[in-house]
């Protein structure tokens, strides 16, 4: 390695490099838009998965929502257009009886009118359970979120949105310990929970112990609907089904009524999504590494015909005593450093390309590509990529320059 800090060896890619610049330059164009392209392609991957991720909020992705509907086809006596209503006893049955179910969380929602002092408005009032927070994570900014302390005493305590909080508190006011009021009652505000980029379905402003909603609302033992997540190894689709003729059957509805019961599968979704995106991300390699071996390929017959050119020049370095492997050694120096210089002009203008995309397509709540960008290591893979390929392709004019008599070269015009 004594030889790559020698001034003669870069001294000789220098005169290399220099005697045709325009050449040089258009031949190592290939590399910087190859890696230009892996870069750019990658980091706008990266944005468009980051913009789905935030399009499903905190939500586990292997979940699946279902609540009731109207039935489509009379059974057992029951007319069609009968109004399917779903139990707490229902989520119970599917959590004992569905194979690879890991949570069942029961919800209710209603709109009402929040007051504190003389200032209100209308929000959404959800009654859920602690397990929702396992489901959808709440990133609390203040105080905490119901516990099960709550449910079992119907306590009167409320988790609200940071917008809410915006709305009917005083800035840097401290909520905790306050009280707002609901449907004429009050409740103590025990948190303050940061509002999510996207909501899946309408938006939780205020949530309550399930149980007081219960009580407030007088629900009894019906649910609005259901969220059901699924064990790592079991298919949430087939999990949808079982659950779905589950609920047939404990509602007395036609088995091969469609209508009964909505659903929207997060897990189904979220694989088409990741199944996409694994393949762009391949596409994305394919093509960049593709124009980088074109690039690549160039540099060596442009190293081709440099060697054809010093020819004489090499047979007089024979002639005094340098060795092949001495000769090798420097063009594969010359084809490892352009394809180098090519690929770190590339890295630095795709930085620059996803910092535009970045400014122009990533800000604000609708951003299409959210923080698009690449790590370190796909830089690195993309830097041991370069100098593989530059040896590889620079032992081929190498080996031409070596396989010429030193007296041929020398009598060389």
């Amino acid at each position: 390695m004594k030889f790559l800090f020698e001034r003669d060896t870069w001294q000789e890619v220098y005169d290399s490099v220099s005697k045709n610049k325009v050449r040089t330059v258009i031949t190592m164009i290939g590399v910087w838009w190859g890696i230009l392209l892996l870069i750019a392609l990658l980091g706008a991957a990266r944005g468009m998965e980051n913009s789905f991720n935030r399009l499903f909020g905190d939500f586990a992705t292997n979940s699946v929502f279902i609540w009731g509907q109207s039935t489509s086809m009379p059974f057992k006596g029951f007319q069609e257009g009968k109004r399917v209503r779903l139990k707490l006893t229902h989520a119970n049955k599917i959590k004992d009886n569905v194979e690879g179910v890991e949570l069942v969380v029961p919800r209710n929602r209603n709109q009402g009118l929040v007051v504190r002092n003389f200032l209100s408005g209308n929000f959404g009032i959800s009654g859920d359970y602690p397990m929702l927070d396992k489901i959808q994570k709440k990133k609390m900014i203040r105080g905490r979120f119901i516990n099960q302390n709550d449910i079992d005493f119907n306590k009167k305590v409320a988790v609200i949105s940071e917008e809410i909080y915006k709305q009917l508190f005083e800035k840097d006011e401290n909520p905790i310990g306050t009280y707002i009021q609901m449907n004429s009652s009050n409740f103590k505000v025990i948190g303050v929970f940061q509002n999510g980029d996207r909501n899946m379905g309408p938006t939780d402003d205020i949530h309550i112990p399930f149980t007081t909603f219960q009580q407030i609302y007088n629900q009894g033992d019906r649910i609005g609907w259901m969220v059901i997540t699924g064990k790592p190894e079991y298919n949430i689709k087939q999990i949808e089904e079982d659950t779905k003729l589950l609920l047939r059957n404990l509602n007395q509805i036609h088995p091969r009524d469609k209508r009964a019961f909505g659903s929207f599968n997060l897990g189904k979704e979220f694989k088409k999504i990741t199944g996409f995106l694994k393949g762009m991300q391949f596409l994305t390699w394919f093509v960049g590494i593709a124009t980088l071996i074109a690039g690549v390929f160039a540099i060596g017959n442009i190293l081709l015909i440099t060697v054809k050119e010093r020819t004489k020049e090499i047979g007089v370095r024979r002639a005094l005593g340098a060795t092949p492997f001495e000769i090798k050694r420097q063009i594969v120096v010359e084809a490892v450093f352009l394809t180098l210089v090519s690929g770190l002009l590339g890295i630095i203008t795709g930085g620059w390309i996803l910092i535009a995309i970045d400014r122009v397509w990533g800000q604000g709540d609708d951003a299409t590509l959210v923080n698009a960008s690449v790590s370190i290591s796909v830089v690195f893979v993309a830097l041991i990529i370069l100098v593989i390929l530059g040896t590889l392709i620079g032992l081929i004019p190498a080996f031409k320059a070596t396989s010429v008599k030193p007296i041929e070269a020398l009598r060389e015009e």
